[in-house]
């Protein structure tokens, strides 16, 4: 998932992050009443005033063509988000109509039996189509659609223009090129870090693994399996724990960062590049480095190719507990439609999940480019399954990450205990 608190970060998410697994609770029986009031649940933001002003401009449209019905929106805490969601699930007379939720959190949601599957109603929906297919698979569990993508978080590589150009360097076309060029910066710069990123920082780190050929696991269709632990996995975690050592981010200062951390270092002037979200964009403009950075794909291990990055985002849902299935699912095509997706980019930097709106965007802003480029190279996902939310809460792969940057562990050993973790809770 991406939030901007990561976000989220965010995603994340955030910007981008996991959460404790949902308790599995009843799942109700619902109704399609077309009046009354539509319940609903969506996140707090640290700056919520422009979210709220569009989400208030689509009630009222709402509102004026469905007479009768009241929408009351309830904002919640992603960092309370667990709790809030198992209390709905346990409980289906305190559950909203619709709400948002993280990507990373459906398959774990989904497991509950509460959210109404809404493979159906996105496909006979006119803008269904529009949906870019790849986003719209981190919305599904067991093949079936839980959500519809609202947004979609995708992270490049930040620099710096000016220590870039005093330095003679070049925007890296390669995963090797990246890491030579954040050892020149902190080189000639030994008080910034060459790159700032995090042992914490489990979305900076996944394009490195899955550049090198690596996966986090595979599914026989029945059962994950780690594999976190194959050569190709064990090359890119470890090309990225290298960037946490003194000549590039000291692990003293790098090695607990978070992927918010990560971006601040960068957006104060303390370091030539990082890896950041669209979602971090506004953040960024508001440092030290307004006017000084620019921003590519983060590169691959061949010039010209990109890696693939994880396609974080939230989802807009529905209970089936709800007594209003079909204003509920109205109102979140409305919100999600194509309309409200640009608006909601130009209140708070959300990435498109229509692809015509991504277009339209891209076209007009030209920041938006690398990261519009990088989800069309391909993005991958974490695996579809309610263990993630444990594998993440866990901190196995940071664990991981931090035991190989400090030299803890070599990384035959600390991915090895990360291949026991994630078994165990993948039910190995």
């Amino acid at each position: 998932m991406r939030t901007r608190h990561f976000v989220a970060g965010l995603a994340v998410l955030a910007l981008a992050v996991g959460c404790a697994p949902a308790q599995s609770g009843p799942a109700a029986a619902g109704g399609d009443e077309k009046t009354g009031t539509v319940r609903v649940w969506l996140f707090d933001e640290a700056n919520r005033a422009p979210k709220e002003a569009v989400v208030k401009t689509a009630i009222t449209e709402f509102k004026a063509a469905h007479a009768g019905v009241e929408v009351d929106v309830q904002w919640i805490p992603v960092e309370g988000r667990a709790d809030k969601f198992s209390g709905a699930f346990n409980d289906p007379s305190n559950a909203p109509d619709v709400a948002e939720f993280g990507n990373t959190d459906v398959a774990s949601y989904a497991a509950t039996k509460a959210l109404a599957d809404l493979t159906g109603d996105l496909s006979a929906w006119k803008e269904g189509t529009d949906i870019i297919p790849s986003v719209l698979d981190t919305a599904k569990a067991d093949g079936k659609t839980y959500g519809l993508p609202w947004y979609t978080g995708i992270r490049a590589l930040y620099y710096r223009t000016d220590i870039f150009t005093e330095l003679g360097l070049k925007p890296p076309a390669t995963l090797a090129e990246l890491i030579d060029s954040a050892r020149k910066i902190r080189a000639a710069k030994p008080d910034l870090y060459g790159i700032s990123v995090g042992g914490k920082y489990t979305y900076a780190m996944l394009p490195f693994l899955w550049a090198s050929g690596g996966e986090l696991a595979k599914s026989d269709g029945a059962k994950w399996t780690s594999t976190v632990d194959s050569d190709q996995a064990k090359a890119g975690v470890t090309a990225y724990a290298n960037l946490l050592k003194d000549d590039i981010c000291p692990p003293a200062s790098c090695a607990n960062l978070t992927g918010t951390q990560s971006v601040q270092a960068f957006s104060g002037g303390k370091a030539g590049m990082t890896i950041g979200g669209d979602f971090n964009h506004k953040a960024i403009e508001q440092g030290t480095v307004k006017g000084k950075y620019a921003v590519v794909p983060i590169p691959g291990t061949t010039a010209g190719s990109i890696a693939p990055a994880f396609a974080g985002g939230n989802l807009l849902g529905v209970f089936n507990a709800t007594k209003h299935r079909g204003l509920g699912t109205e109102f979140i095509e409305l919100l999600g439609g194509a309309k409200y997706q640009d608006k909601m980019y130009t209140a708070m930097g959300n990435l498109p999940t229509l692809g015509s709106v991504q277009q339209k965007l891209a076209a007009s802003d030209p920041f938006l480019k690398p990261f519009v480029d990088t989800l069309k190279a391909g993005t991958k996902f974490v695996p579809a399954t309610p263990a993630w939310s444990k594998i993440d809460s866990q901190n196995v792969l940071p664990t991981a990450v931090q035991q190989i940057a400090t030299g803890g562990k070599d990384a035959n050993a600390a991915l090895a205990d990360a291949v026991a973790a994630m078994n165990k809770a993948f039910g190995g």
